[in-house]
């Protein structure tokens, strides 16, 4: 049994955070809202509110880390929607509390956003190069965490488009007209993989790596998207017909062949 703080109890935090209590282990959840207390509690989470900012961090952090083996920061870098935002600012202003806290070791949930759309075949030898601010900025976060390696060990998840049974993009695409990018292949990684994932890694301390995080299943996505609307019943998406792009395809070796472990939504 481990105690394992949880910084975000979002979308993927919270079902994460019931998986790991269900195998035994102690939980430590945050949340930037105290109306999401009783459903941490619920949960079977000790709950804290928390919010980090460029500008610091408020709240119950030191309870939070307090006495933590494992912290797990799952904080989107909400850049698309606040400009004025530092991500990076928020990483470096949670850093002095992991140091005081002594946590030992941190799992950071990435995007494969920090590679470029033009490359094609990405592996985890790829050099990261992003075209986004979103995917730079992640990318300085990762370089941040991983550069206190005397002080905890970090293990970075770069993880593809989240999907599960109450998220999907296709309801977002839905009867959309002239979609860029129809050649693209997707990269989308469902929920209960990603939950699979970090509980394994915890499981065999796979520490100090970086880990691409995708199922490997690329159809294009006219074809994909497509499909599944029809299946759905959806309003089809009508993508650009004269628009010949093509994009990257996401390889998580590492996670199949050195983690070991084997995807239970291969096909999506």
């Amino acid at each position: 049994m481990k105690q394992i703080s949880i910084l975000g109890c979002g979308w993927l935090g919270l079902p994460l955070a019931k998986s790991l209590i269900a195998k035994g282990n102690t939980v430590k959840g945050s949340t930037t809202t105290t109306t999401k207390i009783p459903q941490l509690k619920e949960a079977g989470i000790n709950p804290f509110v928390v919010e980090v900012t460029h500008d610091g961090v408020s709240g119950e952090i030191e309870a939070l880390l307090e006495n933590s083996e494992i912290l797990i920061i799952d904080i989107p870098p909400k850049l698309r929607t606040n400009s004025g935002e530092s991500f990076v600012k928020r990483i470096q202003n949670l850093l002095p509390f992991i140091q005081k806290e002594k946590v030992s070791k941190v799992i950071f949930i990435s995007s494969t956003s920090v590679y470029d759309d033009a490359q094609s075949i990405i592996t985890e030898a790829t050099i990261a190069n992003p075209n986004t601010e979103s995917g730079k900025q992640l990318l300085q976060a990762e370089h941040l965490l991983s550069s206190h390696s005397h002080d905890f060990s970090t293990t970075i998840i770069r993880f593809g488009g989240l999907f599960g049974e109450d998220r999907h993009p296709v309801h977002y695409l839905s009867g959309r007209q002239n979609l860029e990018n129809p050649n693209a292949p997707i990269n989308l990684i469902h929920q209960v993989d990603c939950i699979g994932i970090i509980e394994k890694i915890i499981e065999e301390d796979f520490w100090n790596q970086t880990l691409n995080a995708v199922a490997p299943f690329h159809p294009t996505r006219k074809e994909y998207y497509t499909e599944k609307a029809s299946a759905l019943g959806l309003p089809l998406p009508q993508f650009a017909s004269d628009d010949a792009s093509s994009g990257k395809i996401i390889q998580s070796d590492k996670i199949t062949t050195e983690l070991q472990y084997t995807f239970q939504k291969p096909n999506l």
